[in-house]
């Protein structure tokens, strides 16, 4: 489940970024005679969580020191688990690159002006949030026919669950984003599962007529065989959901942010892409600044972004 939800970063990474500061603030006279005069004397880099593989974090070993050596440069590595603290070091100048969702992006480019760098692409592979209802529910064909049933969702904080096809539900058919989970106004009733399996489960089991799951919850109930394909019928998805991108701050000069985006780029570890990625041809690809923007958009129609603005 992709989350969009704000965790603590540990005391430790935290008076880190507070008190080192980034290595161009503190660059000696030394840096002015290399070629590439400018550039920062180090990087200092942030993952997130894998909330699908905890051990991953050990791989990121092996990502770091390739871009310390096609850089030149020292890259320090930390593990937070806050989008918040990661944009505010942003913007400090703390920090340079960070793992970011769609909205931690939006809000880092609005506050730091922070760039879209490179994206992890695994090859076929689209994620999205199927509406289903089971297989012989004959009053439901069709999205149109979710109105004046009972709905779940999975929770607030779901971007898969909660965000993306409230998002669909609200562009669709022109919806008040604010009474979208009020009962009688479109559905029935509206019920928040706390989790994929539940819904999916509660649509096996008729407590709810139609519910909001990611397709990647249901291949693994059926893998699991939990439930069969047969069992339920999917009417609708969301558009597809991106998969979270490094950032990193626009202040920096452009030729070490390219040679920086080459550098993840050309790294091609299978054994890396394997643990963190799930497949071992995943690889990282250069991200357009207008990748997030249909997500962006999705988010400003059901004002999720003036709420994370307050």
């Amino acid at each position: 489940m992709k989350i969009l939800s704000k965790f603590f970063l540990t005391v430790g990474l935290i008076s880190t970024l507070a008190a080192c500061g980034n290595g161009a603030s503190s660059s000696s006279s030394a840096s002015a005679d290399t070629a590439n005069k400018g550039w920062p004397e180090e990087l200092t880099l942030v993952q997130m969580p894998n909330e699908n593989n905890p051990n991953a974090a050990s791989m990121h070993t092996a990502l770091r020191d390739h871009l310390s050596k096609e850089l030149g440069i020292e890259v320090k590595e930390f593990e937070g688990g806050s989008y918040a603290v990661g944009i505010e070091a942003l913007a400090s100048g703390n920090l340079d690159v960070m793992l970011a969702s769609p909205m931690s992006y939006y809000q880092a480019n609005q506050l730091a002006g922070a760039e879209l760098l490179v994206t992890p692409q695994v090859e076929g592979y689209e994620y999205y949030t199927a509406f289903i209802t089971k297989k012989d529910n004959k009053e439901i064909n069709n999205m149109e026919d979710l109105k004046g049933k009972n709905f779940a969702f999975v929770n607030a904080a779901s971007s898969s669950g909660y965000l993306y096809p409230k998002g669909t539900l609200v562009q669709e058919f022109n919806l008040d984003p604010d009474s979208v989970e009020q009962s009688g106004y479109f559905f029935e009733n509206v019920t928040f599962s706390e989790s994929h399996p539940n819904s999916v489960m509660g649509v096996m089991m008729g407590d709810f007529d139609a519910a909001a799951v990611a397709i990647g919850q249901l291949d693994s109930m059926i893998e699991a065989g939990t439930i069969k394909e047969d069992d339920f019928k999917i009417i609708g998805q969301t558009q597809n959901i991106p998969d979270a991108s490094y950032i990193v701050r626009g202040d920096l000069p452009e030729d070490f942010k390219n040679a920086l985006k080459d550098a993840f780029v050309s790294f091609e570890d299978e054994k890396y892409f394997e643990a963190v990625h799930n497949d071992p041809k995943a690889r990282f690809i250069a991200t357009e600044q207008d990748y997030y923007d249909p997500t962006i958009e999705m988010l400003d129609a059901i004002n999720a972004l003036e709420e994370e603005a307050k």
